[in-house]
Order: C-alpha cells, then structure tokens, then sequence
C-alpha cells in the first residue's frame, strides 16, 4: 500500500488496514474510510478526519494533536493517544476507551461519548458542554474547572471524580454516581439531580440554592 497515495488523498478506502506508527501527519483524510484499522502508534499531528469513518479502530499511542476529528470513532481503542487540542465536536465515541489519553485543550462540545470508558483521565478546563456522557465511566477522573453545561450524565460513575469548580448548570445528572467526588464550588444552578448518589462527596461552596431546578 502506498503511502504517498494516502497522503495525496488518492486512496481513502483503508477499512481493516495496518499502519501502525506510518507518518500521516497533516494528510487529509475527511470522509475517509478506515473501520477497524490498526493505527498503533500513527502520527496523525495537523490531520483531518471530518466525516471519516474510524469505528472499532485500534489508536492506541497514535499522535492526534491539533486533528479535525469530527468523526465515526464509535468503539474505537484510544488509550494513551495523544488529542491535545484535537477538535472533536459532534463526534461519535460511543463506547471509546479514553484510558491514558492525553485530552488537554480538547473541544468535547456536542460530541457522544456514551458507555465511554475515562477512568483517571485528565479533562481539567475541557469544553464538554452538552455532551452525551450517559453511562461513562468517568471514575478518578480530574474535571476541574470543566464546562459540563447541559450535557447528559445520566447514569454516569463520577466515583472519586474530581468536579472542583466545574460548570453542571443544567446539566442531567439522573441517577450518576458521585461517591466520595469533589464538587467544591461546582456550579450546579438548574442541574437535574434526581437520584444523584453523594455519598461522602464534598460539597463545600456549593450552595444550596444550586440544586434548585
């Protein structure tokens, strides 16, 4: 397979392809097909993946800074890649294993993340505003400072999650798990907290009139 044809983008039919730890950086790959590809390692730095389809795709340790990852990545095993600053609004995780990933500066905005797996992933500060976090494992995670306004975390297990001055406001959080998490000062004005476990959760400075609908 030719790599030069990749990256001209002359061949984006590469479902079930290997091209773990290629150099693909800064190649076009919107609307490009590569359903359950080993990219173990890849560099995609600069890459663009708007409308690309990466369901069930092996990305662990692939180099995903600065990408336009407005794509199909349902199932897909992302475990110690690197998105720093990718862009990832609107995208289908449905089911991703974040685990190790690297996900400063990330725009999560809008984008399905349900039944994903971030356990002890950093996403202090990231933009998660009306994302579809229902099922998500999201224990140990650092959400400092995170905008989860109006996103759905119904059924979510926040256990030990760190949500220190994180934006919930309006946000569904129906029957999640927040034993032993911090919520010191978190925003939770109209947030919907029915069946919420707070078990031994901080909740200092978060005032009363927060949990009002």
């Amino acid at each position: 397979m030719s790599i030069e044809a990749i990256k001209s983008g002359e061949l984006k039919q590469l479902a079930g392809t290997n091209l773990e730890d290629e150099d693909l950086s800064k190649t076009d790959l919107s609307r490009a097909n590569l359903a359950g590809s080993t990219l173990v390692g890849t560099n995609f730095a600069h890459s663009k993946f708007e409308g690309a389809h990466l369901e069930g795709a092996n990305l662990m340790g692939a180099n995903l800074q600065q990408t336009d990852l407005r794509a199909n990545l349902m199932g897909a095993n992302l475990m110690q890649a690197d998105l720093t600053g990718a862009d990832v609004r609107g995208s289908n995780l449905r089911g991703a294993n974040f685990m190790g990933a690297t996900l400063s500066e990330v725009s999560f905005a809008g984008a399905f993340l349900s039944g994903s797996n971030l356990i002890n992933v950093d996403l202090q500060g990231v933009d998660l505003r009306g994302a579809d976090l229902r099922g998500a494992n999201l224990t140990g995670a650092n959400l400092k400072g995170a905008d989860l306004s109006r996103a759905d975390l119904q059924g979510a297990l926040l256990s030990e999650a760190n949500l220190e001055e994180a934006d919930l406001r309006k946000a569904n959080l129906c029957g999640a798990n927040l034993t032993s998490a911090n919520l010191l000062c978190a925003e939770l004005a109209g947030a919907n907290l029915d069946g919420v476990n707070f078990d031994k959760a901080c909740l200092v400075g978060t005032i009363a009139q927060k949990f009002s609908n």
